[in-house]
């Protein structure tokens, strides 16, 4: 296989709201690669529904009362302090995507049409229309596309980031002089592998829903970076709060990316029903639909595994046609495409994997464990979450951690240095993939084996069955990878093998229901 070494001053790993927003923060200060492996608008951010939660009308809403709900929501395990810190720098970092060119939807010229959502206590999302993220994600690729200093590389996937590991010495995670020096990343187009050299790299990889069989996240959500970054020895935390979306639209069986049904239209008057068509949430939690996530998803769960269906009902006929069509254009398009009229028929839904509350451990600016490297987005633990993620609150966190990151590196860049020897990657003496099939069944048994016994409810039984199959699928797989030329399918598989391992093993080191995880037996 060809090599190549770029030299760069910040690497950013994803081309969504964290990695797009950090790059215009660092850009004047030195030269910006963002690598991702798809096209550059395929990312997380894209598919975010509801929108971006931050106290705008301090008439009604508070500081405080935002901290509440996400501590609420996250079952007291959230750090405090970080919360805090989120809450109060977040507005002003909306301002700054306002700034960019970001159109929030307003009721008049002055005031934004702020929606609620479940845990909230008062209406504070400001949202384009049911397609923020799309919006958000339009807003920073064009000032990104402006920036002389910024370069973006589509269909790059990254192999593993760089560190004294590949200098040949012996690194631990109990190492506490760990550095990155960049990353190996193959050029899916080309087949040739960059060895991409830089002072700072940034993790912005997004979720790992593809881990499991039915998910609101795209194709590229294999927790790549996650799983780069342990492989490295870096710390990782809480990995086993996973949140599953309570109502992912229903297509049947065979469906593995699920289009998600915002929470915003339950915030909106939407009703909750099993198919008998009776109203079921006031049996689970007297905030009833709006309820926090965990608790909605388990009521669903709880509720399916009773009447042994595959999917509930989410009742909006008696909402207002012109309205819901105003606010939820994309969701109405979607339900009139495959034959449902939200208006005649009620939506049917059933939860899907959607969030990943734990990740790369990092401090509040950012930084891992690993020296030079900052991990920012959804594959980042930061302790805003606790053990479960309020509505909303995602994309607010990696607006203020891509800022704090870009400050905090800014002030060290300066003083790294790149040793001279690394070495370019080695592909001598493997071989094409014989069949692909080893590496398509393997995924899949894995996306099972993780729904199966590691979903919204777990019990030590499942758990401990999870964890063999993990093991057989893990040696298999090391196996093929061994002897395989470099490839983004074995890559993926590598890694959310790697992800189900973490998630399972820290929720059986968990041993009390929490938030997202919820043990029986």
């Amino acid at each position: 296989m060809k090599t190549r070494k770029v030299y760069t001053d910040f690497l950013i790993i994803g081309s969504g709201i964290a990695g797009l927003f950090y790059a215009l923060k660092v850009a004047h200060k030195g030269k910006v690669l963002i690598v991702t492996k798809d096209k550059k608008d395929e990312t997380n951010t894209r598919y975010a529904q509801g929108g971006i939660a931050a106290v705008w009308d301090m008439t009604h809403d508070s500081i405080e009362k935002h901290i509440q709900d996400t501590i609420v929501a996250g079952s007291g395990v959230n750090d405090e302090n970080i919360v805090r810190m989120v809450v109060s720098e977040g507005p002003q970092r909306v301002k700054e995507l306002i700034d960019l060119g970001a159109q929030f939807d307003k009721i008049d010229n002055e005031h934004y049409d702020l929606a609620r959502e479940g845990g909230h206590t008062e209406k504070r999302i400001l949202h384009h229309k049911d397609i923020t993220g799309w919006e958000i994600e339009r807003t920073l690729l064009e000032a990104v596309a402006k920036h002389p200093n910024i370069q973006i590389l589509e269909h790059h996937f990254t192999i593993d980031i760089i560190t004294q590991h590949h200098l040949g010495e012996i690194v631990t995670s109990q190492r506490t002089d760990i550095e990155c020096y960049g990353a190996y990343v193959l050029n899916k187009k080309t087949n040739e592998i960059l060895t991409i050299l830089s002072k700072v790299t940034v993790i912005a990889t997004g979720g790992i829903g593809q881990t499991y069989a039915v998910t609101t996240n795209p194709a590229i959500a294999t927790g790549d970076g996650i799983a780069m970054f342990y492989r490295a020895k870096g710390l990782v935390k809480d990995m086993e709060f996973v949140q599953f979306h309570p109502t992912a639209l229903y297509e049947g069986k065979s469906n593995t990316q699920s289009f998600l049904i915002t929470e915003a239209i339950r915030g909106f008057g939407a009703i909750l029903r099993n198919q008998k068509g009776e109203a079921f949430m006031e049996k689970y939690d007297e905030r009833k639909e709006l309820a926090p996530r965990d608790i909605v998803a388990r009521a669903i769960d709880n509720e399916l595994k009773i009447s042994g269906d595959d999917f509930v009902y989410l009742d909006c006929r008696h909402l207002d046609r012109k309205e819901f069509i105003n606010h939820f254009p994309n969701i109405y398009n979607k339900c009139m495409s495959i034959g449902i009229d939200p208006f005649v028929d009620m939506i049917p839904v059933a939860p899907a994997m959607h969030y990943l509350c734990g990740g790369i451990q990092v401090d509040k600016n950012g930084q891992s464990s690993i020296r030079r490297v900052y991990a920012i987005g959804e594959c980042a633990c930061t302790g805003l979450h606790g053990a479960n993620r309020l509505a909303s609150n995602s994309l607010l966190e990696a607006l203020v951690f891509a800022h704090n990151a870009a400050v905090d590196s800014i002030s060290k860049f300066e003083h790294h240095t790149i040793p001279e020897n690394i070495p370019d990657w080695n592909a001598e003496g493997t071989t094409q993939p014989e069949e692909m099939i080893l590496i398509t069944q393997a995924r899949k048994e894995l996306q099972q084996t993780m729904s199966s016994y590691v979903g919204i409810v777990r019990s030590n039984v499942r758990l401990k069955r999870a964890w063999d199959r993990l093991e057989l699928l893990y040696q298999e797989n090391e196996a093929l990878y061994e002897k395989t030329t470099i490839n983004q399918a074995i890559c993926e598989l590598r890694n959310m093998i790697c992800i189900g391992y973490l998630i399972t093993k820290h929720a059986m080191r968990r041993k009390k229901s929490i938030g997202l995880h919820y043990v029986v037996g």
